[in-house]
C-alpha cells in the first residue's frame, strides 16, 4: 500500500466504502422493496478500473 499514490488510495477508499450492504434500517422502511443493492461489486468477480 505504501507504493500507491494517495489518489488512487482515496479512490480506492471510496470503492470500498460504495461496496456495503443496504441498511437494515432502509429495508425495513421500505417493507423490503428496496433489499439488493445493484451497485454491489465482488473483489474477485468485477475489477474497478481505477488505474
Amino acid at each position: 500500500m505504501s507504493q500507491k499514490t494517495k489518489g488512487k488510495k482515496k479512490r480506492l477508499a471510496k470503492a470500498h466504502n460504495q461496496n456495503q450492504r443496504v441498511p437494515s434500517w432502509a429495508i425495513i422502511k421500505t417493507n423490503r422493496a428496496v433489499a439488493s443493492h445493484p451497485k454491489r461489486r465482488h473483489w474477485r468477480r468485477s475489477s474497478l478500473n481505477i488505474g
